[in-house]
């Protein structure tokens, strides 16, 4: 479980195709303090550590095994946003009993993605544009909670199967959201609430 709140930014180090996708990331996190089957958020996804360890060059890095079926829901080999070794990525480790809950809470399964459409400054936050599947868009409503590359963020506003949100200077400097531009797509998680009212209006019909 996680909060949508970005502690870190890691780097793709390796990747390497070995039925599953293994990826290497340089990270901040000293790499004694991840526990082998740790789960960390990247880029909003639920991964597992199978390896840790320390570069010759002293950075720290954890390995993950990313499956067929994250590949396919995710940005991770799509375009542009394609993880490769340089690749930034939001990282977040596992929601631990007792923390502050920041964000709102987030699962790290990852619904799918949204294509930005649009990017604008305002002020000196930043206004962005999306477009996502029909059938997610109904999960999404003004004021409500969204994660995007893990990051959790509050909806300004929906119309029909796009909505808007605002970065703030401090998002977007804890955050890989100034390397994004119009056409990318990002990893939408929708909101674990909104997908629970909507199983039980469903079962109410």
């Amino acid at each position: 479980m996680f909060t949508g709140i970005i502690t870190d930014i890691g780097t793709v180090l390796a990747l390497e195709d070995r039925g599953d996708l293994r990826a290497r990331i340089g990270c901040a996190y000293p790499a004694a303090s991840l526990a082998i089957g740790a789960s960390v958020a990247c880029d909003g996804v639920c991964l597992t550590v199978v390896e840790r360890g320390t570069t010759a060059e002293g950075r720290d890095w954890f390995a993950v095994d990313v499956s067929a079926e994250t590949v396919a829901k995710t940005n991770i080999r799509h375009g542009r946003t394609a993880w490769a070794p340089g690749r930034r990525v939001n990282l977040e480790r596992a929601l631990r009993v007792g923390d502050e809950l920041g964000g709102h809470i987030v699962s790290g399964h990852i619904d799918g993605t949204a294509e930005v459409t649009a990017a604008r400054p305002e002020g000196d936050s930043v206004r962005l544009a999306f477009r996502v599947d029909p059938a997610l868009a109904g999960f999404i409503a003004p004021k409500g909670s969204v994660a995007l590359n893990g990051t959790s963020l509050t909806v300004n506003e929906v119309e029909g199967a796009t909505f808007g949100v605002n970065l703030i200077p401090h998002t977007r400097a804890s955050t890989t959201w100034d390397d994004v531009e119009p056409g990318d797509r990002v990893n939408i998680e929708i909101d674990t609430l909104a997908r629970y009212v909507a199983r039980l209006r469903e079962m109410e019909t």
